[in-house]
C-alpha cells in the first residue's frame, strides 16, 4: 500500500506515519520533501516563500512520481500540501499529467485538518495564521479537486481525536484486528 498524508504543521502527520510503517509489515516512511531538498543543499527562508513551495511541490510530485524502491510507502506530506500552503492555483503551479499521475499512484489520502481536539492535545504549533490558512485551503483543494486528479482515490479525513488515527487508517486500509505496536 502507498499512503499520502497530508495536513498543516503541528497535525501529526509524522507521528500518524510512523505509527503506521510500525504496524504495517514491510512499510517505510518516505522522507519528507523539506528533509530531502534540505539534504541536496536547499536553503529556506523562514517563513518559507513561494519559491520555496513550488521547490516543495516539484520535490513531492518527483517523489511520489518516481519508481517505488519499495511499494510500501508511508508518504509525510503529499503535493497537496504545498500547493495549499502557497495559496496557489494549481493550475498554475503544477502539470496536471504529472499531479495526476503522482497522486494517482496512492492507495489512500489521509487527511490531517486542524481540530479542537488537535489544538488541546497536540503541541502549540509554530505561525498559527499561516497553519490555519494552509489547513482550510488543503481541504478546499482536496474535496474540491480542481484538476480532477485524486477523484479515484479514498480520501481518509481524520477528524477525531488524535489517539483513535491510527485504528482508522488501518481500518481504511483493511487491516482488522489490533495494531501490531502500541504508541
Amino acid at each position: 500500500m502507498r499512503v499520502g498524508i497530508s495536513g498543516a504543521h503541528g497535525t501529526g502527520k509524522t507521528t500518524l506515519a510512523a505509527a503506521l510503517c510500525a504496524c504495517l509489515p514491510g512499510h517505510a516512511a518516505a522522507d519528507e520533501p523539506y528533509y530531502q531538498l534540505e539534504e541536496e543543499g536547499y536553503a529556506f527562508g523562514f517563513p518559507p516563500s513561494v519559491a520555496d513551495y513550488r521547490a516543495l511541490l516539484a520535490r513531492a510530485v518527483r517523489s511520489l512520481a518516481a519508481p517505488p524502491v519499495r511499494p510500501q510507502m508511508i508518504f509525510d506530506r503529499t503535493p497537496l500540501d504545498y500547493l495549499a500552503a502557497a495559496g496557489a492555483d494549481p493550475w498554475a503551479e503544477a502539470g496536471a499529467a504529472a499531479l495526476r499521475s503522482a497522486l494517482g499512484s496512492l492507495d489512500l489520502l489521509v487527511l490531517t485538518p486542524i481540530t479542537a481536539e488537535t489544538e488541546r492535545l497536540l503541541p502549540p504549533a509554530e505561525l498559527p495564521r499561516l497553519r490555519a490558512r494552509m489547513n482550510d485551503a488543503l481541504l478546499d483543494l482536496v474535496y474540491d479537486d480542481p484538476l480532477h486528479a485524486w477523484g479515484d482515490i479514498p480520501v481518509l479525513e481524520l477528524t477525531g481525536p488524535p489517539a483513535g488515527r491510527l485504528a482508522a487508517v488501518l481500518a481504511a486500509l483493511g487491516h482488522a484486528g489490533r495494531p501490531a505496536h502500541r504508541d
